[in-house]
C-alpha cells in the first residue's frame, strides 16, 4: 500500500512538473509501481497474505470468546506461548 501512494505522489508531482521530481526519469517516477506487483507476486506466492487473513479471523474469534466469557463471569485462561 506504501508502494502505491508513494508512487502515486510520484506520478502527480512528475505531470504537474513540482520540485525535483520533475527532472527525474519516468522509470524512476514508475519504479514504486513495479516493486508493488513484485510486493504482491511474492505475497501471494509465499501465502503470506493468506495467513495474514487466517491470523487477523483468529484474534477476531479469540477476542469474541475472551468477550463472552468475560460477560458471563468466566475466567479466561491465558495460554502461554
Amino acid at each position: 500500500m506504501y508502494l502505491l501512494i508513494a508512487g502515486v505522489l510520484l506520478l502527480l508531482m512528475k505531470y504537474l512538473e513540482f520540485g525535483v521530481v520533475a527532472e527525474w526519469s519516468w522509470w524512476v517516477v514508475l519504479a514504486p509501481f513495479a516493486l508493488a506487483v513484485v510486493w504482491w507476486a511474492w505475497a501471494d506466492a509465499t501465502g503470506y497474505t493468506k495467513r495474514k487473513a487466517m491470523e487477523k479471523m483468529d484474534q477476531k474469534k479469540q477476542d469474541r470468546i475472551d468477550k463472552q466469557r468475560e460477560s458471563l463471569g468466566i475466567k479466561t485462561k491465558r495460554r502461554s506461548r
